[in-house]
């Protein structure tokens, strides 16, 4: 496995697309319903999507929170639905390991939000200096591990839309299921490690 890769190399890869459901969450009943669902599984993938300011001084509050198993991502919509109790209890759970990448970002974002204590959450950057790999965004990891490029085209888009495209849809899933994949594959590849 190598430690690293150009921007170059990554530019010759096929593209990765997430395989799963997409739900979208934008009621409280709805978040009741994807919680219970993902309360069954020990570990997820986790992302946050926030609309990008582009004026000085406007900071805009964590429009989505993406939560995904191994074959469905939620997509909670925390511009329509705040962050309801059920999913504050899923943040804050101690028997779900969360998966993420930059996370001191999405904490603060979250506090933004909502006064809480994440627990149980895997900082990705970290993680994967255990074994060897240098680079720490999410597609270089990606790429290192999997051979596929994840497109970065929406991230600069609208999540405080009132209806989410297909394009943003699959962007947002992919990047936390991502997550989920780079971890769930480095522990196959040395267990030992992941108990460190």
């Amino acid at each position: 496995m190598v430690s690293t890769i150009t921007k170059e190399e990554i530019a010759t890869l096929p593209i990765a697309i997430f395989p799963g459901r997409i739900i979208v969450v934008q009621t409280e009943k709805e978040a009741q319903k994807a919680v219970a669902f993902l309360e069954q599984h020990s570990v997820i993938g986790f992302d946050t999507e926030t609309r990008p300011s582009f004026k000085k001084g406007l900071i805009r509050t964590i429009a989505l929170m993406q939560l995904s198993t191994e074959d469905t991502c939620f997509l909670f919509r925390l511009n329509f639905i705040d962050i309801p109790e059920c999913l504050k209890q899923i943040l804050i759970s101690p028997d779900i390991k969360k998966i993420g990448l930059s996370l001191k970002d999405d904490f603060s974002a979250i506090r933004k939000r909502m006064q809480l204590e994440p627990k149980n959450f895997i900082e990705l950057q970290a993680f994967v200096k255990k074994f060897g790999i240098e680079d720490n965004g999410l597609q270089r990891i990606y790429a290192i591990l999997f051979g596929e490029k994840i497109s970065k085209s929406q991230r600069l888009s609208n999540w405080e839309a009132d209806v989410l495209s297909e394009a943003q849809q699959k962007y947002a899933s992919l990047d936390a299921w991502a997550c989920l994949q780079i971890y769930n594959k480095l522990i196959r590849l040395s267990p030992n490690l992941a108990e460190e």
